[in-house]
């Protein structure tokens, strides 16, 4: 009780101390200044895309920058009614998991695919942190096409960050756990039994298809955050990690005994080597692959039995350990790749690290010691120099083009711009309040393209109009493109955001999908035409064959249904026309709507719990006679003889 008594005077000393060296007042631009920098005129595009993690939503939704207008939610891990992902036979498997379906994620983090380092506008790869998974979804459709279960993992959340060429996206655990192959062992026995994982999961260069290549075993720390090198260290990943004194209880206080944690360096070229080589053990696992089929417009389930462990006390020289200030979140690699940051949550400084200077300490054996058996390199020998006094509770990093870092700091509330190369702060800006994380438009590559820096923020008190208990979160735009960062506009998000990727607009836009051709349509129960249009019985599964077209639906009447049935629905939107979705729902559905694409195929099951007469019709306002789109079915009482039969304005077609 007294350790915990003595932690918590001292966390409300920082925060006192805190408060009283805030700088006052927000750099804010005139009121004129900041309207013309994020007004975007009707008819004219936003400059970037910004992509935003909703972790507790599990999407990622997407906003225009400037303007903060929020675009689109991608449904990613979390069912969403809106489109009934998730909900609709076709993408219920993207949500399988070895745990069966699961419904919902946290999403913290995601990243954009790399070329030679710099944003080429393909795909966006985001990590689920509760149940295990990496996705990768298309930018062409903004579609989730590809989800992947994590074995040998306890949390996904140092993940899904990527090398400079999508060679690889990484999975690393925040919980360490016992590994899937003797899972139950006593919790007291964490030291001995629980271990952490990095996951290295190769991308195709060509269709960005995902594999899980090769894991590394660790100690039994909390991976928290992670960045690829570049340039000279492109052949390494960093890993932040806590929780060092590797406790099981009450961490707060027993993960922040040690003065200094670890940044893990793991030299990723040279453990694809070994596994290549067949160094690695071969792992029995079970975990699902869920993959999207543009041309079905079908999820299918695969299952993986296998994953190659390269375990670094028996393999040696490409896993090291670098002592980094207390409790590490943020683990940032700048532009040229020379430096890397640390930024230890409870430290009073920020740790900057040479590449070069880890690469004569490696070779000249400059160690410290280990820790389970991990060489663990000397911090001065590593160190560039550290950020002295540059404010309280440092999450993240984020690089312009002209050698700046930007800090955010939780506890202190603002943001920090100080130099690489000289560790000199420049100037900070208050946040309102609390911010997480920040996004400098592709400050985590090559080719930073600057000009602003967004903060998301967990407490938005005082910004907008009150909601009851629960208040939006918060992003604000700040330009940085003079010597001073300028608040320019706050905007409200969705879920909770933790991280974010902005990427011009033109990198994507001239590739978007605008229809998919009807031609193209193999979806098993597509009616590419009304004429193919049908009504199916097999045993207590009916099949409707159904076609959507502004402004009706084929069958629009439909008897011969019976109490127990299943019902398949089956809509092909015959639409060929950019943005005129149909969407269709029926009454008493327990599911819900489902949001047909033109050119696509979904599916939507219901069950009839009664008789009579059940209307159906288009959900989303597609035409004048958009009411008009409807439709109804008869069910009859189980048992009945009444033979099927369907139309749409003329006599029915009898099964």
């Amino acid at each position: 009780m007294k350790k915990v008594l003595f932690f918590i005077g001292g966390l409300l000393f920082v925060i006192v101390a805190l408060w009283q060296c805030k700088t006052k007042g927000a750099a804010t631009a005139s009121a004129s200044d900041a309207a013309e920098k994020t007004y975007v005129a009707p008819g004219k595009y936003d400059e970037f895309y910004n992509f935003v993690s909703g972790g507790f939503n599990g999407q990622v939704s997407v906003y225009g920058l400037p303007s903060g207008r929020l675009l689109k939610i991608i449904p990613v891990f979390s069912v969403f009614p809106e489109n009934g992902y998730g909900y609709s036979e076709e993408t219920k498997p993207m949500l399988m998991t070895s745990h069966g379906f699961v419904p919902w994620d946290d999403q913290h983090h995601i990243s954009l695919s790399l070329t030679n380092g710099e944003q080429d506008g393909r795909w966006m790869f985001a990590n689920a942190n509760n149940t295990p998974r990496v996705a990768r979804v298309d930018l062409k459709n903004f579609r989730t096409m590809e989800i992947m279960e994590i074995p040998n993992s306890g949390g996904n959340h140092s993940s899904p960050f990527i090398t400079e060429n999508s060679e690889y996206i990484v999975a690393g655990t925040r919980f360490s756990i016992p590994m899937d192959d003797q899972p139950d062992v006593p919790i007291e026995t964490y030291k001995q039994n629980f271990r952490g994982t990095a996951s290295f999961i190769s991308v195709d260069p060509q269709d960005g298809r995902l594999n899980l290549a090769f894991q590394v075993l660790l100690p039994g720390v909390n991976l928290d955050l992670s960045r690829s090198g570049k340039g000279p260290s492109h052949d390494w990943f960093f890993f932040s990690c806590y929780n060092s004194e590797r406790a099981n209880t009450l961490l707060e206080v027993n993960a922040s005994q040690n003065d200094k944690d670890f940044i893990v360096a793991v030299n990723w070229k040279k453990a694809e080597e070994y596994a290549k080589a067949g160094k690695g053990v071969t792992k029995k696992v079970r975990y699902a692959h869920n993959i999207y089929d543009e041309s079905t417009h079908s999820a299918t389930t695969n299952w993986k039995t296998e994953a190659i462990m390269l375990d670094p006390k028996e393999l040696k020289d490409f896993v090291y350990l670098i002592p980094c200030p207390k409790s590490p979140h943020g683990c940032d690699v700048n532009p040229t790749g020379e430096y890397f940051v640390g930024s230890g949550k409870l430290a009073a400084v920020i740790p900057v690290f040479s590449f070069a200077k880890m690469q004569k300490a490696i070779a000249d054996k400059n160690y410290e010691g280990e820790y389970d058996g991990i060489p663990v390199l000397k911090y001065d020998a590593v160190l560039h120099g550290e950020v002295q006094k540059p404010g309280l509770g440092p999450l993240h990093t984020e690089f312009d083009a002209n050698g700046n870092a930007y800090t955010s700091f939780f506890v202190s509330s603002e943001i920090v711009k100080w130099n690489v190369e000289s560790l000199q702060v420049l100037d900070r800006v208050p946040t309102y309040y609390s911010i997480g994380h920040l996004c400098v438009p592709g400050g985590d590559t090559k080719k930073p393209w600057g000009k602003y820096v967004i903060a998301y923020n967990k407490i938005t008190k005082d910004r907008y109009l009150p909601t009851g208990p629960e208040l939006a979160q918060s992003a604000q735009l700040y330009d940085i493109s003079g010597d001073k960062m300028k608040l320019l506009l706050d905007f409200p998000t969705v879920g909770e955001p933790h991280y974010a990727n902005a990427i011009p607009a033109d990198l994507i836009q001239k590739n978007s999908v605008k229809f998919y051709k009807i031609e193209e349509n193999n979806h098993p129960y597509a009616a590419k035409g009304e004429g193919q249009a049908k009504v199916t019985r097999e045993g207590n599964k009916v099949h409707v064959y159904m076609t959507a077209i502004r402004s009706h639906l084929t069958p629009d009447n439909i008897e011969g249904v019976r109490v127990g049935d299943e019902v398949y629905f089956h809509i092909t939107n015959l639409e060929q026309d950019w943005d005129v979705p149909h969407g269709f729902a029926i009454k008493g559905a327990t599911t819900a709507e489902i949001l047909i694409m033109p050119g696509e195929t979904q599916t939507l099951v219901w069950k009839p719990l009664k008789p009579g007469v059940v209307p159906f019709y288009c959900t989303d306002f597609c035409s004048a006679l958009h009411q008009e789109m409807q439709g109804y079915m008869r069910v009859s009482p189980a048992g009945s003889n009444l033979p099927l039969k369907f139309s749409t304005g003329a006599e029915p077609t009898v099964q």
